[in-house]
């Protein structure tokens, strides 16, 4: 019988035990993380990238995804968003010389782009899943924690150069052809400013805040899954989110299927497909990243 007792409770008085002391280590480890006492890696042969911070701070912001209002597409509602950190994120998107090394340690597949291994050339011809691939990698190699932006931390990053998609439709007005052609004459207006060919940092020129390059030929990979938005009354909404499928953001936004590495080629783009897609990546403060790193959940 006091076996029986014992193989009842033991599961609970182990947990009991091991809990609290999985807690401490999990406390220990961020907090040595974030003191500088333990590192991911030496850093030996990885540079810092150059980064910008941007202040904790308000600004407008349009919801990402595909909304609908009794069957009729409209424009995602804009509102407030606050930014309660600061945000550190790479000046420049991720060079083709930087993504080549993690292909050379083995930790990344060989990008689908041949333009020149650069420190100054952004990689392009890359998924979402290279992105990821490449941000532990390049954790682990500099000592930091990084990780690809949501597409609200790339807004912010943006600033005055973040898109609207906004087609300035009123979402009461059940016209279907008002709506088409809105949509038609801004997907005229983004063939007109195509570019063939990735350009070298600072081919485009840099924002309010020092970010560089950014809305020029090259998209961006974001953290953020695409969903469709059911606006039904009083403010509620219905939402179906499609993780697989991801937010990239440059001249417009454009949902991409995460093994995509040509956009041109498909995978779930609305309207003109981006020129490009690349990437850069924000570095994660937070106390607790060492946790979610170890975790896999980052």
């Amino acid at each position: 019988m006091s076996g029986a007792v014992l193989n009842r409770w033991q599961p609970n008085s182990i947990g009991s035990v091991l809990l609290p002391l999985l807690l401490i280590s999990a406390l220990s480890t961020a907090v040595a993380f974030q003191s500088g006492i333990v590192r991911l890696g030496d850093g030996a042969g990885m540079p810092s990238p150059q980064t910008i911070t941007i202040a904790p701070g308000s600004f407008q912001y349009r919801k990402p995804g595909e909304f609908y209002r009794a069957g009729y597409a409209v424009d995602g509602p804009k509102a407030d968003y606050e930014m309660t950190a600061p945000l550190t994120i790479m000046k420049y998107q991720v060079s083709t010389f930087d993504y080549d090394g993690c292909v050379a340690d083995g930790a990344c597949p060989a990008r689908e782009s041949a333009t020149p291994s650069r420190s100054d050339m952004p990689v392009t011809g890359v998924s979402h899943d290279d992105a990821t691939m490449f941000a532990r990698w390049f954790s682990k190699k500099s000592g930091g924690i990084w990780r690809l932006p949501s597409d609200v931390e790339l807004a912010f990053a943006a600033g005055q150069k973040f898109p609207d998609d906004a087609l300035g439709i009123d979402p009461d007005n059940r016209n279907p052809a008002l709506r088409w052609l809105a949509d038609y004459e801004r997907e005229a207006a983004r063939k007109r400013s195509k570019e063939p060919a990735p350009l070298a940092y600072g081919s485009f020129g840099e924002n309010e805040y020092g970010l560089a390059d950014f809305a020029g030929n090259i998209w961006e990979w974001t953290t953020t899954c695409n969903r469709r938005v059911d606006l039904v009354r009083q403010g509620q909404e219905v939402t179906t989110e499609a993780c697989g499928v991801y937010i990239t953001a440059g001249k417009h936004r454009s949902p991409l299927s995460s093994f995509i590495r040509d956009p041109k080629s498909g995978g779930c783009s609305v309207g003109v497909p981006p020129d490009h897609v690349g990437f850069r990546l924000v570095e994660d403060r937070r106390w607790y990243a060492p946790l979610l790193f170890s975790i896999g959940a980052l």
